[in-house]
């Protein structure tokens, strides 16, 4: 990501682990195109128009913008499929860049399982941008992504300040940390651990509650992924030492 410095330029730094880079997707919709969300997207001049997401189809290795408001449902018929589109940048209207992430997946990449993504995320506020509470705020909503252990298993994604960022139970929960900086004279100055607060005590209180529903599951959906999705995980490896068993049904 390149940009000139701003007179204020705070810029967030989100990195997960065991997860998907189309972890990101829900929070930068609600970031950049939910107005329930961001109140500048209603009341800052320099945000009313919207922005531009750009989403990468990870199977095809293709590409596509979307302008936000006016192409809202499309937009959401993409992004809501993450483990294939994943959103790459959002921008201004003007160019200004306001968001980046990894859209690398491994399995894709080496093809077979090796370890799951642990996608980063990077967000500018402030000055015709979501303001850092709101670029916060949507990881008040406890919501379930895909990864856990094995990367085979849907989890919760908890936010956790940094002495929080070990992954245990099930090689989880999946989790993101948040590291605040601000660019001051081409320098980052922090970083601020920014899930480090009792505001999110009650998210990561929900996330527990639902490791708890989706454990309980164990090898069956919609805890395990779908058929489709563990192709790139170790699954074909069984599938494969099991495929001369399989006989033809009578009719």
């Amino acid at each position: 990501m390149e940009f000139e410095e701003r007179g204020s330029d705070p810029v967030l730094l989100f990195m997960a682990d065991k997860t998907e880079p189309g972890a990101w997707n829900f929070y930068l919709y609600k970031m950049f195109a939910d107005p329930f969300n961001t109140a500048g997207l209603v009341i800052d001049p320099n945000m009313h128009d919207g922005f531009i997401f750009e989403v990468h189809d990870v199977m095809k290795k293709r590409r596509i913008e979307f302008r936000t408001p006016e192409e809202i449902y499309n937009l959401l018929a993409y992004i809501g499929a993450p483990s294939r589109y994943v959103i790459k940048y959002v921008k201004r209207k003007d160019g200004l860049i306001a968001a980046s992430t990894s859209t690398q997946r491994l399995s894709l990449i080496a093809g077979k399982y090796v370890g799951k993504d642990d996608p980063v995320m990077i967000v500018r506020g402030q000055s015709g941008l979501p303001a850092v509470g709101e670029i916060m705020e949507p990881f008040s909503i406890p919501i379930i992504v895909a990864g856990w252990m094995r990367g085979s298993h849907h989890g919760p994604f908890m936010p956790v300040g940094l002495p929080d960022a070990n992954c245990t139970r099930f090689d989880g929960p999946p989790r993101v940390i948040c590291l605040g900086f601000q660019v001051c004279n081409g320098k980052l100055i922090g970083p601020a651990d920014m899930f480090d607060d009792p505001a999110y005590n009650r998210v990561r209180d929900r996330c527990n509650e639902l490791a708890d529903i989706l454990r309980a599951h164990g090898p069956f959906e919609p805890h395990r992924l779908s058929l489709e999705e563990m192709e790139y995980t170790t699954l074909p490896s069984v599938e494969k030492t099991l495929e001369k068993r399989w006989e033809p049904i009578p009719e």
